[in-house]
């Protein structure tokens, strides 16, 4: 083995230019992921937003909209349905509703501390499937609301004009802001 002392002259010269090359590599590589710092920005913004509005929306309106309809809506329409295969159908569609409405509440609970924290841009394990599987529920859940039991509910209450006025008062009193006492 033959040692050319330029070779070897041409190796230790390159050893430090290699250094300086390589750390070059480095920072481009990280420059390149510094680029796309705008889009995950957005993202983790536009993610916070998301999890704070649903937070908003089970508790202002979901909620809400199960008590209205389990307190107000249900009972009037199963008062208001002709006694017996009418009122059994209303019945049977109250209760799978109801079951619904607890399933739902139930998912959102298991969830709610993973979008509580990514809605405080905490790290977060939310899981995937568990979001798809409530919002298909819900979704199925409302379909069939708005397919069965609505048109039913507007049929049964419809007989009578101060069923359908009662229930709107109800409801009005159940939301109207409460009077501050002074003493």
């Amino acid at each position: 083995m033959s040692t050319d002392p330029a070779a070897s002259d041409m190796d230790t010269s390159n050893g430090p230019l290699t250094s300086f090359s390589q750390c070059h590599v480095g920072i481009l590589s990280q420059l390149q992921a510094f680029e796309e710092l705008p889009v995950l920005q957005a993202a983790a913004v536009r993610a916070r937003t998301v999890a704070a509005q649903t937070l908003s929306l089970f508790r202002e309106a979901v909620f809400v909209h199960h008590a209205d309809e389990e307190n107000e809506l249900f009972p009037a329409v199963l008062r208001s349905a002709v006694a017996g295969p009418e009122a059994d159908k209303v019945r049977a569609i109250i209760r799978r509703l109801t079951e619904e409405h607890r399933m739902i509440e139930a998912r959102w609970k298991s969830l709610e501390p993973a979008v509580r924290a990514v809605a405080k841009a905490s790290a977060s394990d939310l899981d995937t499937a568990a979001v798809q599987e409530l919002a298909q529920a819900y979704t199925a859940h409302a379909r069939f609301e708005e397919e069965q039991f609505l048109p039913l509910a507007q049929t049964i209450l419809s007989r009578n004009g101060n069923h359908m006025e009662a229930l709107g008062l109800s409801l009005h009193l159940r939301h109207a802001p409460q009077p501050m006492a002074h003493i």
